[in-house]
């Protein structure tokens, strides 16, 4: 089902379906996985050309070898700017933790101080998929099966995806948007009967 808010067209499996990441569990194989690199924006491939001296520090010798090699980002089959891979498969910014768990280097040389950007809205929002069209913008939720974990784990917990990601969905979209979709969530509650 969908729901309109203002111009956006929002899936109701954002407020229906659970979610919390477990990166024990999945080792944060959305970052390895798939057919192409994260979704960036223009403005999101400026600020990581600017920073990319600040990130590399963070970044595996293969991942510098590859952004050098052939930049930040390349368009893919979909005509969509994303992230460069590395072996057509995990993202370049990609490093893994000593449990083996896969963190991003933008994402660690934001927390470390050394930039503003916290990583791109796309991984942020992630498993919120987002499409602008001409007349308004598309809010899914994307199922992916090495997302499993993470659905059992927001079931166990009772948290919907829309909460999970409260943060990026106001970094995106702002409080009052935010402040929106808990109405949503409440009326929806309240005509099934859920208090």
């Amino acid at each position: 089902m969908l729901i309109e808010v203002k111009d956006k067209i929002i899936s109701t499996q954002i407020f229906d379906r659970k979610f919390v990441c477990d990166l024990s569990a999945c080792k944060g194989a959305c970052c390895i996985e798939g057919d192409s690199g994260a979704p960036v924006t223009l403005e999101e491939i400026d600020i990581l050309e600017e920073s990319i001296e600040a990130i590399k520090p963070y970044m595996r010798e293969e991942g510098i070898r590859a952004v050098e090699k052939s930049g930040v980002f390349y368009i893919d089959q979909e005509n969509d700017a994303v992230t460069t891979l590395l072996n057509d498969k995990e993202c370049a910014f990609v490093f893994f933790d000593e449990q083996g768990i896969t963190k991003c280097s933008i994402e660690k040389a934001h927390q470390e101080g050394k930039i503003d950007f916290k990583k791109p809205i796309s991984c942020h929002l992630y498993p919120i998929r987002t499409k602008k069209f001409e007349k308004f913008e598309a809010i899914n939720y994307d199922q992916w099966e090495i997302c499993k974990p993470a659905c059992a784990c927001g079931d166990k917990l009772d948290v919907p995806v829309f909460r999970f990601l409260k943060e990026p969905l106001i970094r995106k979209y702002g409080e009052e948007f935010f402040t929106e979709l808990e109405t949503v969530d409440r009326e929806m509650k309240a005509q099934k009967g859920e208090f």
